[in-house]
């Protein structure tokens, strides 16, 4: 997964998945504009092995993470110095999840991300949906559909790890784990939405597991 090698900074050519843009509007009697991103909505999903009482997470490298922590004088270069900043860097543990661009229910696409991500092959009846909110929403405030799953090692049909060219590492921790995971002090290389996800999860479910 940290083999990333190679790595340079271009200009952005017509994207299927992101869709720079200028909007304008007039508030309060003072014209303004506002450069925003247009993307897809998304699901992510809560999976928690019932079996062996374990988190599943999915691991990759996060381009934006990485790009964020190169500094801004190192960016203007025409090649990244990948010993000064290795692959490591960009290493994000997350939940599963995936963007909608499928003509499919998004509780279909969901189970598919969990298949496809995590090894898990679950029936639409086994998502929980928990809520939808706007991630993002300095510049793009895309819809996330937010679901719970809970599985069994009966389950598991599949390795995992992604479709196509994806690299995912699927890791697992106990409850205890996530605690100290979010008392930690360190910069987590997690999204905001993981994060209020492992909350979600302590606050509504990890009661009745700990026993």
């Amino acid at each position: 997964m940290e083999d990333v090698t190679n790595m340079y900074i271009s200009p952005l050519p017509d994207s299927p998945y992101v869709k720079p843009f200028r909007f304008n509007y007039t508030q309060n009697g003072k014209a303004k504009s506002w450069d925003l991103l247009e993307v897809h909505d998304s699901v992510a999903i809560v999976v928690f092995n019932i079996t062996r009482k374990r988190m599943i997470f999915v691991k990759q490298f996060r381009p934006a993470i990485y790009y964020n922590c190169i500094s801004l004088e190192d960016r203007r270069a025409n090649k990244i110095d990948e010993k000064k900043y290795p692959a490591s860097l960009g290493i994000a543990l997350e939940m599963c999840a995936g963007i909608i661009d499928k003509n499919k229910s998004i509780e279909e696409i969901a189970r598919e991300e969990v298949l496809e991500e995590c090894g898990y092959e679950v029936k639409v009846s086994n998502l929980e949906k928990i809520l939808s909110y706007r991630s993002g929403v300095g510049v793009e405030g895309a819809k996330q559909h937010f679901f719970y799953c809970e599985v069994t090692d009966d389950m598991k049909t599949a390795q995992g790890g992604g479709v196509d060219d994806e690299i995912i590492d699927v890791v697992e921790k106990t409850i205890p784990e996530i605690e100290e995971m979010l008392k930690s002090q360190e910069t987590l290389a997690s999204p905001p939405s993981c994060l209020f996800a492992l909350m979600w999860f302590l606050h509504h479910k990890a009661d009745k597991f700990r026993q």
